[in-house]
């Protein structure tokens, strides 16, 4: 399995950007970066189709300690998930077509203090999100994925000032 080149300016180091193998390391990864979800985060995840952002939910959420079916938003919008106390919302913009859809589907109020909020294709809603706390960017390589992750509040340097990823061995 061949390495990221360091050279190429996609994949320089960086403190925050990981090499994922497969679909398992994927999982894996989520899983591991669960224990830092606090309520009240947005966090966006960018990637092509097929880059593993509705997989990345999903080791998330199997993290949190959800046993059900974690499947795509795309044609729902929206897949919401109750885990305790906890609500965590799983949108897909990618359908949009104007930011006012964002407006005119009523999600605003998912967006609060008592929920996560995990956002794919934000940028389809234009500037009517709230600033994400941490956006998760995913590439597609010839094999694996890079997933790099930006904190752009204290709460998204937060989690991740407390988080180091531990691979399974």
């Amino acid at each position: 399995m061949k390495l990221p080149d360091p050279t190429d300016s996609d994949s320089k180091p960086h403190d925050n950007l990981y090499y994922l193998a497969d679909e398992a390391a994927m999982l894996d990864f989520g899983n591991n970066f669960s224990s830092q979800l606090q309520a009240g985060l947005v966090i966006n995840l960018i990637g092509n189709l097929g880059a593993g952002k509705t997989t990345l939910v999903r080791g998330i959420l199997h993290g949190l300690g959800y046993q059900g079916t974690v499947k795509s938003p795309t044609y729902n919008l929206v897949e919401i998930y109750k885990i305790s106390r906890l609500y965590l919302y799983h949108f897909d913009f990618y359908r949009f077509n104007d930011y006012q859809e964002w407006e005119d589907a009523g999600f605003r109020e998912y967006f609060n203090s008592a929920s996560i909020c995990f956002v794919e294709w934000p940028e389809k809603a234009g500037n009517l999100l709230p600033v994400a706390d941490l956006q998760f960017s995913i590439k597609i390589l010839e094999t694996g994925r890079n997933i790099h992750i930006q904190a752009n509040t204290d709460a998204g340097k937060q989690c991740l000032n407390n988080w180091r990823y531990q691979k399974k061995t």
